[in-house]
């Protein structure tokens, strides 16, 4: 068995091994990681054979951490990485290289009809019926876009939105209010295959999922990071926040993972802070006492156009990748249109948390 897993902002690991009477034997750990002295590779494998085969990612790398000699030294390599690859492995994980990635990016369309082409790609991509998509989004209204489980009415001040002309909808999938308006903020979302994913906690998903859009900053001058569970930062304020939902296959099929980002290109704080009821005990753990620093536009760290970041998120995922030009099928249009009107234009839905 075979697993790979990409350190965010590490190196890569490859681990190939075996079982035998139901525990892990054969182990080969490989990579363009660093990692001192000599031995401690051989002390790596010694302590991954004999793990017994259901011992979950944090076991391993206890088990890791254990065997390594004193003073070793691993540069974009951690024990945790090496026990993601084997859960991998073990998982028979794939890989970003082993799909044909389809690119849709077509013109605005309103929050209701993005919520729903979310749900409609990612549950074709779970039926087998589409390839892994990453598609970018173009607004076409202001709007708030809240979690599947927040409260509308803590979240959103009503009045304010109809005022500012800001749309509220919810999304399929958790995490915090998010507020954007065209021009002003590069979102985009991935429909992956469960596979792709195997073998990783929830948690470490979201990394391995952003990995690219890191690299893809990084070559823009911009040093960003991960940090759990759900954002991309600088250190100069966070950029973007990220969010997922699971989605269950047809019967007999695996399913599939939506996992989509919305960055700050711009923004108009105080429109923001009128919007969103962003309140004191939603700051207190960010050491920060002003919700206007929580988000830091990317035109200001940049200095390019807002046309300009895209196409160098794009090209980066294709140089890394591959993907081919796609689009929305006639038929997922009409199923999307469908629930834009019937589910996420609904007040029952929307304000199902009220």
């Amino acid at each position: 068995m075979h697993g790979e897993y990409k350190i965010p902002g590490g190196k890569l690991v490859v681990v190939d091994v075996d079982t035998e009477g139901g525990a892990l034997c054969r182990a080969r750990v490989a990579g363009d990681f660093f990692l001192e002295p000599d031995e401690a590779l051989d002390a790596v494998n010694d302590a991954l054979n004999g793990a017994p085969a259901d011992t979950d990612a944090a076991g391993l790398a206890a088990r890791v951490d254990a065997a390594l000699p004193e003073g070793t030294v691993m540069y974009g390599l951690t024990s945790e990485g090496i026990a993601i690859a084997v859960r991998r492995a073990l998982a028979h994980a794939t890989d970003w290289t082993d799909y044909d990635w389809q690119l849709i990016h077509e013109g605005p369309q309103s929050p209701a009809l993005h919520m729903a082409l979310d749900e409609v790609l990612t549950a074709e991509v779970a039926a087998g019926r589409r390839a892994p998509t990453l598609r970018v989004w173009e607004w076409g209204a202001p709007a708030v876009i809240v979690g599947s489980f927040q409260s509308l009415r803590n979240e959103v001040d009503a009045d304010a939105a109809a005022r500012h002309g800001v749309q509220v909808v919810r999304r399929i999938s958790g995490g915090g209010a998010m507020f954007v308006e065209p021009g002003n903020t590069i979102t985009y979302s991935l429909s992956v295959p469960e596979a792709l994913v195997q073998g990783l906690s929830f948690q470490d998903s979201y990394a391995y999922l952003d990995d690219w859009v890191l690299d893809a900053l990084g070559d823009m001058g911009i040093r960003a990071w991960y940090q759990p569970l759900n954002d991309i930062a600088t250190d100069q304020g966070k950029i973007a926040g990220a969010a997922q939902k699971r989605i269950v296959g047809p019967e007999g099929r695996p399913g599939a993972v939506l996992h989509h980002v919305t960055m700050s290109y711009d923004i108009d704080a105080d429109k923001m802070l009128d919007v969103l009821r962003i309140g004191r005990e939603k700051l207190s753990d960010k050491g920060i006492k002003s919700a206007k620093k929580r988000v830091d536009p990317l035109r200001r760290q940049t200095g390019l156009p807002r046309e300009a970041v895209i196409e160098r998120m794009i090209e980066s995922f294709r140089g890394r990748y591959g993907l081919s030009q796609g689009k929305v099928t006639d038929e997922e249009l009409t199923r999307a249109q469908h629930l834009a009107i019937t589910k996420f234009s609904s007040p029952a839905w929307t304000a199902r948390v009220p």
